[in-house]
């Protein structure tokens, strides 16, 4: 089967099919088409006019249809010469006549996946493909090449570090040796940087010589984050994966990214840098076409008008409860499996079927009065097989039946796809979503929330926290209990979703609000009952440093010691006493500055800044030597003065610092212990005095 496609000229396209040698190349003729209908007028005018543009090949009438509820329809299929021209001629298009008068459908699919589903291609490869790996040091903007890490498939490593042209010919001869199916880059920086390294016979990298920039870098905004998307090369004949652009890479693998090719029919190399949103919009184009409903280009989905009160009542998220602030005892915590997704599916929650015009009578959705139309959703159709390919799978995993890579792979990257499906219903640039249906869905969970805590407080459980689909219980004093597998199943069967026992914990402590004594609402840790005290897998630990990635590694590690501690003595001296040790390391520098490296995301621009922070410092330093540091990138650097200003308060890790300012990281590592001591009530200050050696600490506080 194919694998990757490539497109040298206007009119042909390549298919590259893996073999057990190697891979095999087909030339075919290919043309795009997208699709143009009009919502009050004649299409004759657009016929006319864009029959004769020269690179228009053909034009077309066909019936299809243009949305879930509507029946088949005369449209203009427009047949061009190359994808570039499509974009183009759609913008012309849609200006024509009154605004909103001509729309156009299939518009802005990415090159790869439209070919696959033009052409009925499927581009699951035949078998596994092997992979070879390049890893660079951070490129500067005029330093050129110093080194590249090459591992082959097989296991064995190469260290270049010859002059630039040198090693460029030498990844050239590996690659030739090894033919590997995918290249994997630690950068797509290194692509352009290998060719031109090279200035006599050109390189060849793919299967065929040259290469493709497909984008160019760019920034974004999504719900409110900054990100950054670094340019995309293509060589021919081989996929390219960028380990710093590839969200499935670093979440799930290879073997993940594989299982979502073949659900959503994105070839490898779009489906390795493709968002969450991106693979599932592929899924449901997949469904949409199969129905031979077409892709809008843009939404036209207006929100319904509601009243203030259903606007009030509408625009809340799931049901949060405020935690019992504290260290509680035998404590379980039971989920809903996939709320979300299965309140889709159960309640047939899909954009057609929301607020539908046939039913307007019916108010299916409790407290918001939206009707939910009984005929079949296309969405639930959409989510159903991966929900339940997914629960086969973790049986799969659980019961040690197959290959457990390939298989946590694949669970990994579906349950990315469950998560995400909600919150895409509001996505005002989501090809078939509908805030309705986000609004629809929020109320049933509060719903199914609610009342699975009625369900546990009826057989004699507490409920001690509650986030959206997750609940937490423990018995409550002078009651008898019910027994958890039975209450689970009552509540299953009366929500139509099975809660699962997820564990059962020695003891979990729900932290404060750092500023006042109020519950936070997702910073917890605890310790899973009948594992071992002194594994840092035995503790699960939500929102506090350990789980923040600008948390240094000798932080983090000292927080996960430090939280074993408390779970051994229960004692706020005994935490402090080791923490005291994790000081005196500091103050002796012993410790390596590689892991005191703080990690933060750039939102800004250097000189759009106007605080002087430690990341200003910090990009100062990445442009003094010439490393680019764009909006939604990493920066990482360790702090070596903080009394200092400017770029001499830190160091960049691509420096090797061989020094740290220890005041700074110890108010790292007390912030780290607060967190852990704060459930008893035992907060900074009562650190600082128990490290004076002023105040012994007292197990009665928890």
């Amino acid at each position: 089967m194919t694998y990757c496609i490539d497109f040298p000229d206007e009119e042909t396209a390549v298919e590259w099919s893996l073999t057990e040698s190697g891979a095999e190349r087909e030339e075919v003729s290919y043309r795009p088409r997208f699709y143009v209908n009009t919502t009050d007028g004649s299409l004759n005018e657009v016929e006319s006019s864009i029959g004769a543009h020269p690179e228009v090949a053909e034009v077309e009438r066909e019936e299809h249809r243009p949305g879930w509820r509507h029946d088949a329809c005369e449209m203009l299929a427009v047949e061009v010469m190359n994808l570039d021209v499509i974009l183009r001629l759609a913008s012309t298009i849609t200006q024509l006549g009154r605004p909103g008068e001509y729309r156009c459908y299939n518009v802005d699919l990415s090159p790869e996946f439209r070919y696959c589903v033009e052409t009925g291609t499927d581009p699951a490869p035949a078998r596994e493909p092997t992979m070879m790996e390049l890893e660079t040091p951070p490129i500067t903007e005029s330093g050129g090449l110093r080194s590249v890490t090459v591992t082959a498939s097989s296991g064995e490593t190469y260290v270049l570090e010859e002059d630039p042209s040198t090693i460029a010919r030498d990844v050239e001869a590996l690659i030739q040796e090894h033919n590997p199916d995918v290249l994997r880059v630690s950068t797509a920086q290194l692509i352009p940087q290998l060719f031109n390294a090279v200035d006599d016979k050109p390189l060849q990298l793919g299967r065929e010589p040259g290469y493709t920039q497909l984008a160019t870098k760019s920034t974004y905004e999504s719900y409110g984050r900054i990100g950054h998307s670094p340019a995309r090369y293509n060589v021919p004949g081989r996929v390219l994966v960028d380990a710093s652009n590839s969200f499935f890479l670093k979440e799930a693998n290879l073997h993940g990214i594989l299982d979502l090719v073949e659900r959503s029919h994105k070839p490898l190399q779009e489906a390795s840098w493709a968002s969450i949103g991106n693979i599932l919009t592929a899924i449901q184009i997949r469904e949409a076409l199969d129905r031979d409903v077409l892709v809008p280009w843009r939404a036209w989905r207006p929100e319904f008008f509601k009243s203030a009160a259903t606007l009030e009542e509408a625009d809340r998220g799931g049901y949060t409860f405020s935690p019992d602030v504290g260290v509680h005892e035998n404590v379980h915590e039971l989920d809903f499996s996939s709320l979300y997704p299965n309140i889709m599916c159960t309640r047939n929650i899909s954009p057609e079927t929301v607020c539908c015009d046939c039913h307007p009578e019916r108010q299916d959705v409790s407290g918001l009065g939206y009707s939910i139309c009984p005929e079949p959703g296309y969405l639930p159709d959409v989510l159903q097989p991966l929900i339940d390919d997914r629960d086969e799978i973790k049986r799969r995993i659980r019961e040690e039946d197959g290959d457990t890579e390939v298989l946590e792979g694949a669970s990994s990257a579906i349950k990315w796809i469950l998560v995400s499906c909600f919150g895409y219903q509001g996505f005002s640039n989501a090809k078939f979503g509908r805030i309705e249906c986000h609004e629809a869905i929020n109320a049933f969970a509060r719903e199914i929330i609610l009342e699975a805590k009625a369900t546990f407080e009826q057989h004699g459980w507490r409920v001690v926290h509650g986030i959206v689909d997750s609940l937490w219980v423990t018995p409550m004093d002078d009651r008898e209990q019910t027994g958890l597998e039975a209450v689970a199943e009552e509540i299953s069967e009366d929500v139509e979703i099975r809660l699962e026992y997820e564990a059962a914990y020695d003891w979990i402590a729900f932290c404060p609000r750092r500023n006042d004594d109020a519950g936070a609402l997702t910073r917890y840790f605890g310790k899973r009952a009948g594992e071992p005290v002194d594994e840092a897998s035995s503790y699960k630990r939500r929102g506090i440093e350990a789980r923040q990635r600008s948390t240094p590694e000798f932080v983090e590690t000292a927080q996960l010691e430090l939280m074993q501690e408390f779970g051994r003595t229960r004692s706020p001296e005994g935490v402090c006493e080791r923490l005291r040790e994790f000081i005196e390391e500091l103050r002796t520098g012993d410790v390596d500055p590689t892991r005191l490296a703080i990690t933060n995301r750039v939102s800004k621009r250097v000189e759009e800044y106007t605080q002087t922070t430690k990341n200003v410092a910090a990009l100062e330093r990445a442009s003094d030597l010439g490393l680019e540091k764009n909006p939604g990138q990493d920066v990482e650097y360790v702090v070596v003065d903080d009394e200092k200003d400017g770029r001499a308060r830190v160091a960049l890790l691509h420096e090797e610092p061989e020094r740290y300012d220890a005041d700074f990281y110890r108010d790292e590592l007390c912030r780290a212990a607060e967190s852990v001591l704060a459930p008893g009530g035992f907060r900074r200050s009562d650190i600082e005095e128990q490290l004076a050696e002023r105040v012994n600490g007292s197990v009665s506080m928890f």
